[in-house]
């Protein structure tokens, strides 16, 4: 809210209080009038904002023209996004795998927090949940701000799944036929008992890892009955197929066109939410299946960009941002819906080498390591974030943040003190987004991500320290991923420190070279396993810090 010394000018609020007595009667009645109506009346300013969250996955920093200018396609709708926000140039993943990364979008937290190591990431079955019972979620802190939520695509947390004996199963793709679908629905740790009122998701990778049933509002509408053969579906250029894994599926499940479905929901949600109850806030996630392997673009992207397949399949990404946008306006709440855009992790294996072979394209622009790796293209990722009116366009932040931040980012959105055991790793980003935070003043005094193996690494300034030998994820000591092999300047080291400014493709290991800065981060990361947290205490929402 205005201060009111802003509304009505400074002269009004005197601690004289005869100054406002001295006036004639009808004045100072005209005035209080004034003043009360003021105080009585939402401000505009106060009126909470629409969010919306748009998660990629497998998308690295070099998949999107606003940050790789050497990009072999364009994406003009996320470009059009970033010029009217904020493009974040030093934005990270929790985990350099999707399903930890999705429990520190949900939570606020390090995987760390829930498994005590890392974790890996859902197929079959797989359960339960990451997000325990008790956990406060992203969801469960907007409705208590008076927010209707919801979530649609991939939810990929774990979930729990009974047998016909009740007895909980375990991942893997023949236990899909073992599911009782009556004892294991409403599921007890899916979406709707995670904070979300309404949700229509995939337990696992869309079009990955089976089971590949959809789940709406903790329910099975169509169990899964028919085995999946990978055949069936397009193999573009004879190899974009790889990894759909064969396994049990729904009838009328639909593989090519699963973000388009994916945006459909959200949409109704968001249309239907409107009629009803256009003056409560709305928050949706549209958590995307691109650029996810198998890559199969529907079919009115296929050939739409020069660069093969997977430049196909981020085009119609773009073009679903696009459409979001564009129904944020046609609803009339473009001016007051929040909207960031980000991904769990960096690209695939074979995308990056692929789309470097035949393409000329990097989707991790240049930086060493793919998904799965501790090193920065494994965790590098876009982060944009547009709120017309309130995050002024234009602007390019080098401040640190992580996947996590976006809880108490938007808890200071919406005004939301966020208690000291919830999102214990999250930090305020929207002094940084509002323009009122400059680059040289670090919001983060370090950042902490996992690798696909539960390692861990710490940033602090330029400096990164990785708490392990080799990649954390990925074996480069054979196959396409050995022509990307660097060769290990102290093999005797035990971690790897590395300076981002001098050396961004980390290739030099200080780690004896720089022992008083290696024991520093070391430090750093015990206090960060030993305290619980790596937030700070007292988090206060940024507008109530300033009075506005």
């Amino acid at each position: 809210m205005k201060r009111l010394s802003q509304i009505f000018g400074s002269r009004m609020f005197t601690t004289n209080p005869g100054t406002c007595l001295a006036a004639p009667s009808a004045s100072r009645l005209a005035l209080a009038l004034v003043f009360v109506a003021v105080l009585l009346a939402p401000a505009a300013s106060a009126k909470l904002p629409n969010i919306v969250i748009i998660y990629a996955d497998d998308l690295g920093e070099g998949d999107l023209s606003c940050y790789n200018p050497k990009a072999a396609y364009e994406t003009p709708r996320i470009d059009r996004m970033a010029a009217e926000g904020i493009r974040f140039t030093d934005a990270h993943s929790p985990s350099t795998i999707c399903s930890p990364s999705r429990y520190g979008l949900f939570s606020g937290q390090q995987i760390y927090r829930s498994t005590g190591g890392g974790g890996g990431a859902f197929e079959g079955p797989g359960g339960p949940s990451y997000l325990k019972p008790g956990t406060v979620t992203l969801g469960d802190m907007l409705r208590k701000q008076g927010y209707r939520t919801g979530i649609f695509g991939k939810w990929h947390v774990g979930l729990t799944w009974l047998d016909k004996d009740g007895k909980r199963l375990g991942g893997g793709f023949e236990n899909s036929l073992l599911i009782d679908y009556e004892k294991s629905t409403p599921l007890v740790d899916g979406p709707n008992a995670r904070g979300f009122d309404e949700s229509f998701v995939t337990p696992n990778c869309p079009t990955t890892d089976p089971l590949y049933v959809y789940i709406e509002n903790g329910m099975v509408p169509v169990p899964a009955s028919l085995r999946h053969d990978p055949g069936t579906l397009p193999n573009h250029g004879g190899k974009w197929r790889w990894d759909n894994d064969a396994g049990w599926k729904a009838p009328g499940y639909e593989f090519v066109k699963a973000d388009q479905l994916f945006y459909d929901k959200m949409s109704d949600f968001i249309t239907g939410h409107r009629e009803e109850n256009p003056e409560q806030p709305f928050f949706a996630v549209l958590s995307t299946q691109i650029a996810h392997a198998p890559v199969l673009p529907s079919p009115e992207f296929e050939g739409t960009t020069k660069a093969g397949p997977r430049g196909d399949f981020v085009s119609e990404l773009d073009s679903i941002v696009g459409r979001v946008l564009d129904l944020l306006k046609e609803q009339g709440i473009d001016d007051n819906t929040l909207v960031l855009f980000n991904a769990d992790n960096g690209a695939e294996t074979v995308h990056v080498d692929w789309m470097r072979e035949d393409h000329n394209h990097d989707p991790v622009a240049g930086r060493r390591g793919v998904k799965r790796d501790a090193w920065e293209g494994g965790h590098r990722v876009p982060f944009i974030a547009r709120w017309p009116g309130n995050i002024p366009p234009g602007q390019l932040s080098k401040q640190a943040t992580n996947t996590t931040d976006i809880f108490a980012t938007l808890a200071s959105a919406v005004g939301y003190p966020l208690p000291d055991e919830v999102a214990v790793d999250s930090f305020d980003m929207l002094p940084a987004m509002l323009g009122a935070r400059d680059d040289g003043d670090p919001i983060r005094p370090y950042l902490v991500t996992q690798s696909f193996l539960g390692e861990f690494q710490i940033r602090q300034g330029d400096w990164k320290y990785l708490d392990h030998k080799g990649s954390g994820g990925n074996d480069y000591d054979k196959g396409i991923l050995a022509k990307y092999a660097l060769p290990e300047l102290e093999p005797e080291a035990p971690g790897q420190l590395y300076n981002l400014a001098n050396d961004p493709g980390e290739t030099t290991n200080l780690y004896f070279k720089e022992e008083a800065k290696r024991l520093e981060l070391q430090a750093l990361l015990k206090t960060f396993k030993e305290d619980g947290r790596s937030a700070p205490r007292g988090r206060t929402p940024y507008a109530a810090k300033t009075g506005s």
